[in-house]
C-alpha cells in the first residue's frame, strides 16, 4: 500500500482474512463504525472475523503486507460500505484504496 492512502471501508461477506505485515506501519480501523483501530507494524498479523468492517490507513511510507483470505474467489465477496473520510480524495493506490 503506497503512503498516505486509506483504503475503502469493507467487509469480506463470510469469510476471515489474515494479515501479516512484512514492512511498514499503519492503522487499521475496524468495527460496526471503525470505531476502534490498531497499529500494526512490520511483524505483525491481525486476524479479521467474517463480516467485520474494516479498513487500512497508511502514514509516511508504504507497507507491504501478506493477505490470506478463506474465500477462494477472494474480490467477489467484498462488500464496499460506502463510508468515505470527508476529505478531497483522488483515486490511486491498490484497488479500492484511495490517496489524499
Amino acid at each position: 500500500m503506497p503512503p498516505h492512502t486509506e483504503g475503502t471501508p469493507h467487509v469480506h461477506a463470510g469469510h476471515e482474512s489474515g494479515i501479516y505485515v512484512v514492512r511498514g506501519t499503519h492503522t487499521i480501523r475496524y468495527g460496526q463504525a471503525l470505531e476502534f483501530s490498531q497499529v500494526l507494524e512490520a511483524g505483525d498479523m491481525v486476524y479479521i472475523p467474517a463480516d467485520v468492517p474494516h479498513m487500512p490507513v497508511t502514514a509516511d511510507e508504504e507497507v507491504v503486507a501478506i493477505v490470506a483470505r478463506t474465500d477462494p474467489h477472494e474480490q467477489e465477496s467484498v462488500h464496499l460500505l460506502g463510508q468515505r473520510p470527508p476529505l478531497e480524495l483522488v483515486l490511486g493506490g491498490p484497488a479500492g484504496a484511495v490517496r489524499r
